[in-house]
């Protein structure tokens, strides 16, 4: 816990990270990496390895299926998945589940993901004026440094991508 500039109060990292992340517009993007991240311990074997939480769009859950005999099985299942995937991200984050059969990414190169390797990397470049305005309140300077650096380095490394129709399948 740390204190807030003028407020006399302390507030938690993961407060101050969640009021962020809303303000800069990455709360969605950042539930889509944590469940990405948390997806085996949520579904268990072996939906894990038959499924993957692609993306959330219009939040709506975009799951990749292996094959039509998974993709029918979850049509059974969906009621009960999307009650777990609203515990987790909260109910206003994911409210539908579109299935689409694809290949499912090898989930061992998470571990060689760009952004995670970069977040540990302390050399990064100036961080934007947005961020730096974000994390002004920020009391302790060598957490508001490296609170800047995790997020500046996050934006630089997030491809936008290009606008969907949300009845697209991604």
């Amino acid at each position: 816990m740390m204190p807030i500039m003028g407020s006399g109060t302390l507030d938690s990292f993961g407060s101050i990270l969640s009021g962020v992340s809303k303000r800069l517009g990455l709360e969605p993007r950042l539930i889509e990496l944590r469940l990405q991240h948390r997806w085996h311990d949520l579904v268990g074997e072996p939906m894990a390895s038959h499924t993957w939480p692609a993306q959330i769009r219009f939040k709506k859950l975009y799951l990749i299926v292996r094959n039509p005999v998974w993709l029918q099985q979850l049509a059974y299942l969906k009621p009960a998945l999307l009650t777990k995937l609203q515990a987790e991200s909260g109910p206003e984050w994911v409210t539908d589940i579109a299935f689409r059969i694809g290949e499912i990414p090898d989930t061992t190169m998470a571990a060689s993901d760009p952004l995670a390797t970069s977040l540990q990397s302390p050399h990064l470049t100036e961080p934007l004026p947005e961020v730096v305005s974000h994390t002004a309140t920020i009391q302790d300077p060598s957490l508001r440094e490296r609170f800047r650096e995790v997020i500046s380095t996050y934006l630089a490394q997030v491809h936008p991508r290009p606008a969907r129709d949300p009845s697209q399948a991604p």
